[in-house]
């Protein structure tokens, strides 16, 4: 499963890269995030690898983010894994006019075993959804430092 997502945010290109590459800002715009560890290599390095602890409802869950391209304030990849889900994630940052950035997101999903393969086939639309709602939460805490953890 492929899809695109994209948003506009009101600042400048350097200060989006600035809150979006410290790693203690992710709690800000990333629900349900609960902690992370770095596991491998110098954080925000291509080749790093990070464990993310989410909290979704009454659902834990394990990431293990493998940056596979930084090349900030453009650009920045990573892979996502867990159980039954591989995710591909490039992010390309546009500078609009030294007062907007425009954040493409592009995700790529592959799944294995029964259950997630079908879970991809029939809820394409919520992981669509979720992927935006992280870059409007994104916007709203660059923009306004408006917190997550406050809602």
């Amino acid at each position: 499963m492929k899809y695109t997502t994209e948003i506009i945010i009101n600042l400048p290109r350097e200060t989006v890269i600035a809150k979006m590459d410290h790693p203690e800002n992710m709690k800000h715009w990333q629900r349900g995030l609960q902690g992370f560890e770095v596991l491998e290599g110098t954080p925000g390095k291509e080749g790093a690898k990070m464990k993310l602890d989410y909290l979704m409802g009454k659902r834990s869950m394990t990431l293990i983010e493998t940056i596979t391209k930084n090349n900030f304030p453009s650009e920045f990849h990573a892979n996502y894994d867990t159980k039954g889900v591989h995710n591909i994630q490039r992010n390309f940052f546009h500078d609009l006019d030294g007062e907007s950035t425009r954040w493409v997101s592009e995700s790529e999903f592959h799944f294995s075993g029964i259950l997630m393969k079908l879970m991809g086939f029939l809820m394409p639309g919520a992981f669509k959804k979720q992927s935006q709602k992280y870059l409007e939460d994104f916007k709203s805490f660059a923009e306004h430092g408006n917190s997550v953890l406050n809602q």
